[in-house]
């Protein structure tokens, strides 16, 4: 019997994995999920390699991740869930705010970081953003990844991301600038005088040039290549609500 049933809107429910040690903790997660129309737990995993093996499987949308207090070193394995399912994402839950593991999830692939302190509202939105592609990701954690990514890359280019970047049309750097500024793509469009199409193909063509995949990762990159420069004072992205950047052009 096939696993596909759509939701009331016609489209294809968000497919999510669970993972987790806590039996009642998981038991909450999908009572509150498949309350939801248009979402669905396809299965639950406890520990490393029944994730990946689920995953691998199941090919899920989205691994819900609940992160066991004290064992922040269990998100090492997020690469091991990419790796299983290419385009499923990740979003963590965490009970203890903890601004270095928030940052090592992130930096490992995690889409989202979010604290079980924060209502059933909020997860089941966090869940819906990030079946679109973006990212869902608070502005301190996001400042310390891009603060790592730059330590680890000494703050310079590379010549093969020299080159990269010099493909960049300047209507292109325009639209770089924009993104990182938190302008959503019908805002970058009333600013550059141009349509909301326009914008889409300027994005998939600057993802194609810098081989990025999402909005979130654009920010990233033009941080860590000195494109922008997110961190000043007074820039517009310091004030970025939530963070979060769709992947969708």
């Amino acid at each position: 019997m096939s696993e596909v049933i759509n939701g009331a809107n016609g489209r294809k429910p968000i497919r999510i994995l669970l993972v987790g040690r806590h039996e009642m903790i998981l038991t909450a997660l999908r009572m509150l999920i498949e309350s939801q129309d248009g979402m669905r737990v396809i299965g639950e995993a406890s520990d490393r390699n029944e994730a990946v093996s689920v995953t691998a499987m199941k090919q899920p949308d989205i691994i819900l991740f609940d992160l066991h207090p004290g064992n922040e070193d269990g998100v090492d394995f997020i690469p091991d869930l990419h790796a299983a399912a290419k385009d499923a994402r990740v979003l963590v839950l965490v009970g203890v705010s903890d601004p270095n593991a928030n940052t090592r999830a992130t930096l490992l692939g995690a889409v989202g970081v979010l604290s079980k302190q924060e209502n059933a509202a909020v997860l089941i939105k966090a869940l819906e953003k990030v079946s679109l592609g973006e990212a869902w990701i608070d502005r301190s954690t996001l400042a310390s990844v891009l603060t790592e990514l730059s330590r680890r890359n000494g703050g310079g280019e590379t010549d093969y991301d020299a080159a990269k970047i010099a493909t960049l049309t300047d209507r292109e750097r325009q639209v770089v600038s924009l993104v990182c500024t938190g302008l959503k793509n019908k805002e970058i469009a009333d600013r550059l005088f141009i349509s909301e199409s326009t914008v889409r193909h300027h994005l998939s063509s600057i993802f194609s040039k810098l081989g990025v995949a999402c909005r979130l990762d654009l920010i990233i990159y033009a941080n860590r290549q000195g494109l922008v420069d997110l961190a000043a004072p007074g820039h517009p992205s310091s004030s970025l609500a939530n963070e979060r950047a769709s992947s969708r052009p």
